[in-house]
């Protein structure tokens, strides 16, 4: 069985980093207050919905290269727009350093993300993508509702 390489592991993590600029960028357009109070229908602020990504990209990439099951942990604590930039920019280099740890060869070797998901490591990574989309997307409502043109979905430089 030949196999085929659709992305590269320097190529996957570009794509990431793409989906992370325009996250922040989507973080930048919410108004202060709106970004911590504003809501619809009973789901989550932005805020909380950004600070479960924090929760989840560098704590799981560091579980998985340090190969420990610590639990989820949500409670950041943060309160400021600023506080939350500053954050999701630390992380960011952290992210590429632990991710540039975790060996190619190791992508399809299990891993119980949280002590509670356990699934191939390549099946985590698409998770904290597919997660940052999915919440960015409810921030995108969020912002039209409040009449704020969300940035463009396609520019993540």
């Amino acid at each position: 069985m030949s196999t085929s390489v659709i992305l590269t592991k320097e190529e996957f993590l570009q794509h990431w980093l793409g989906h992370r600029t325009l996250t922040r960028k989507t973080i930048e357009k919410f108004p202060e207050q709106e970004l911590f109070s504003y809501n619809i229908g009973g789901m989550r602020t932005f805020a909380d919905l950004v600070m479960e990504l924090l929760s989840i990209a560098e704590p799981g990439l560091r579980g998985i290269v340090q190969k420990r099951e610590e639990p989820y942990n949500h409670s950041l604590g943060i309160t400021t727009k600023e506080a939350l930039l500053e954050k999701w920019d630390a992380d960011t280099p952290l992210i590429i350093d632990w991710y540039n740890q975790i060996p190619e060869a190791d992508f399809h070797e299990e891993y119980n993300l949280f002590g509670e998901y356990k699934f191939p490591i390549y099946s985590n990574l698409l998770y904290f993508v597919d997660n940052e989309i999915h919440h960015r997307a409810q921030g995108f409502v969020y912002l039209r509702a409040l009449g704020i043109e969300p940035p463009f979905f396609w520019d993540r430089y």
